[in-house]
């Protein structure tokens, strides 16, 4: 309606009626300051639906409290349960897990106890190395260990990267490499004793599967299974040590397409691989090689088995290769029944956080 229009009505009403509008008016608006005089007064003190609760950003955990049963359970002088209890729950020996959670504690300020602005102290290195070992070990949730650890969730997800992160800076150079002269020693004594000669290893691939991947990539990384995997190159020995690994290559590819980009064997081509010398039927070898399967190229470095053997010679070379190639495989098996997380379907959306 026009202004034109309500100035005509207003026109046609009585004084009276005028006057007991005006009225009416007034009357609401003094019950409306009345109403917001009294409104904050009964508002609850604490919130009580739902939606308050769920909108709530901190919540008091405790830590120190997470860190003392901790420390009781498996620190104190005397813990409640005994070492082999540790070994279970945490993959290793006590004084491997504290000489590795010291060393970090040394190296990144992450790891070290700090006050809040209130006084009050923060994580521990207990909780945070506990709770990597956790997640590792059986591959749950984050929030199955956050009323352990008494950690938030996004806490607990940010420890095993950084932990991971500070073991390869601190320790890679000593463990993460190639066999200097004095592995290699060993490494072809272990071969020789096996009726191998020569042999440096076994060489295989597996497939750890990708729970996150991105949904663009998803036909690139689909793997034998159908799901998106990324394949883990690895050469291991007969005592479980992975001297090369390779990670990364998406799960649509098979063993000869990894090859193709693996640096395994970029020092022979190069010519700085350590000198190998040994003897088999009477002829002197100077390169080392690798155990494979059937889908491996008639490389030097590759000793395959006999498929469909015939002959008694044939089938002793065959059954005693098939049994010392299952090292890589079997190195796998003990990784994943280990380490859960490496067994499940990766959480994590980085690839080369899942490498590290």
């Amino acid at each position: 309606m026009s202004s034109s229009s309500n100035f005509e009505a207003f026109n046609l009403l009585e004084d009276n009626e005028w006057e007991e509008k005006i009225v009416e008016q007034n009357q609401q608006l003094d019950q409306l300051i009345e109403d917001m005089a009294i409104w904050p007064t009964t508002l609850p003190s604490q919130p009580t639906t739902q939606t308050a609760r769920a909108k709530r950003r901190y919540i008091e955990r405790k830590c120190e409290e997470g860190h003392d049963t901790i420390f009781e359970q498996y620190f104190a002088e005397a813990p409640i349960y005994p070492p082999d209890f540790f070994r279970t729950r945490y993959r290793m020996q006590k004084p491997l897990f504290e000489k590795i959670m010291n060393k970090l504690i040394d190296t990144d300020n992450f790891f070290v106890q700090k006050r809040d602005a209130t006084g009050r102290l923060g994580m521990s290195a207990i909780q945070k190395c506990t709770a990597t070992m956790r997640m590792l070990a059986y591959g749950a949730a984050t929030d199955l260990h956050e009323e352990y650890l008494r950690m938030s969730a996004q806490l607990i997800r940010k420890s095993p990267i950084k932990f991971v992160e500070d073991v390869i800076s601190n320790f890679g150079d000593e463990y993460l490499r190639k066999p200097n002269e004095e592995d290699l020693a060993r490494l072809l004594h272990i071969g020789e004793q096996r009726w191998f000669p020569g042999m440096l290893g076994s060489i295989d691939c597996m497939h750890w599967e990708w729970k996150n991947c991105p949904t663009a990539w998803a036909g690139q990384y689909a793997g034998r299974s159908g799901s998106p995997t990324i394949i883990l190159e690895a050469v291991a020995s007969q005592d479980l040590w992975i001297w090369h690994a390779f990670f990364g290559t998406p799960g649509s590819r098979n063993d000869i397409n990894v090859l193709d980009q693996s640096l395994v064997f970029d020092d022979i081509l190069e010519g700085r691989a350590p000198k190998v010398n040994y003897i088999v039927n009477g002829h002197e070898k100077n390169m080392g090689y690798c155990l494979t399967d059937g889908i491996y190229p008639q490389w030097a470095a590759f000793v395959k088995s006999i498929p469909g053997p015939q002959t008694m010679r044939h089938k002793l070379f065959a059954r005693h290769q098939e049994s010392a190639r299952k090292d890589v495989e079997r190195d796998f098996g003990v990784l994943q029944a280990c380490f859960a997380f490496i067994k499940c379907p990766c959480p994590i959306w980085d690839r080369d956080i899942m490498g590290k």
